[in-house]
């Protein structure tokens, strides 16, 4: 049986410290797709009110039942590291442009910055817009928000 976070994502993510097999995120739980790029300031004010919620939640009980990846519309791989720099989760490969429009019109992504929550077993789409969460539910008492 195929992995479905395989198939959306490819075989491997980018963290902090170095690659990250794909097949790791498929645990019980939520992974989140965070669409953003840095030329966008909407994208700007969010991502650090996002990265204020993920490391609140994180620390929960569920914390370890949740991760995002950030999927870059940036226009260059050096404004894509730039931008992610400022990011506690991972990051699709700059380089998996194919992978990024793929991903947009699964999700009908028509504008950043959308955050989109999947179940991380099956890779069932929980929302698509998912950013509300981050202000209705800072604790993540409604997790896994489905």
């Amino acid at each position: 049986m195929a992995d479905p976070i395989v198939a959306l994502l490819g075989d491997k993510v980018q963290g902090k410290d170095g690659e990250v097999q794909v097949s790791s995120l498929r645990k019980e739980g939520v992974l989140g797709l965070y669409f953003s790029a840095h030329w966008c300031p909407p994208c700007r004010r969010f991502t650090p009110q996002l990265a204020e919620w993920y490391g609140k939640f994180k620390k929960t009980s569920n914390g370890d039942k949740f991760e995002i990846v950030f999927v870059s519309s940036d226009r260059s791989e050096e404004d894509c590291e730039g931008y992610y720099k400022d990011m506690p989760w991972l990051v699709l490969p700059f380089s998996l442009r194919a992978k990024k429009e793929e991903l947009g019109k699964k999700y009908q992504v028509s504008g950043i910055p959308t955050l989109v929550f999947i179940d991380s077993q099956t890779g069932d789409e929980i929302t698509t817009k998912a950013r509300a969460f981050v202000g209705e539910d800072p604790e993540g008492k409604k997790f896994p928000w489905k």
